[in-house]
């Protein structure tokens, strides 16, 4: 069985995630009002959910409305493929680039220094808390 979050539209009953009817057609509510052109909140408020614009753009990119081996099916592929090129549509229309900007990979230090233990506590947790504190990097 999967861990972790449950996708709107389903329900877990005996171990397997089964559709939930009423969630399921507010999500491709969602899908439709989208396709119709309407933005991310319009379409979910459309539907009777407030959401955030980005759990509204999550859901229209969450594969599991497709079907797998644990989800049944909430939607078509067709309408899936529809929805994300409507989506890079929007963006480049927009003048976005996409995507989340690559972090800066910080490097990793490798050096350190300590000064001199000056203090003893009889909690070990307290003195491990105090010896980590006077930890410093030499980088």
């Amino acid at each position: 069985m999967r861990q972790g979050h449950l996708p709107y539209g389903y329900r877990i009953i005996n171990g397997a995630a089964v559709i939930d009817e009423v969630q399921a057609a507010q999500v491709r509510g969602i899908y439709e009002a989208y396709l119709s052109g309407k933005g991310y909140m319009d379409a979910a408020k459309s539907v009777g959910l407030e959401m955030f614009h980005s759990s509204v753009k999550r859901m229209l990119q969450t594969r599991y409305y497709l079907g797998d081996d644990f989800y049944p099916a909430i939607i078509d592929q067709e309408t899936f493929d529809a929805a994300e090129a409507e989506r890079l549509r929007r963006m480049k229309a927009l003048g976005r680039k996409g995507g989340q900007k690559p972090k800066a990979e910080k490097p990793i230090p490798t050096k350190f220094h300590m000064t001199a233990v000056r203090q003893k506590y009889r909690d070990p947790y307290k003195q491990a808390a105090y010896v980590y504190s006077l930890i410093e990097s030499e980088e």
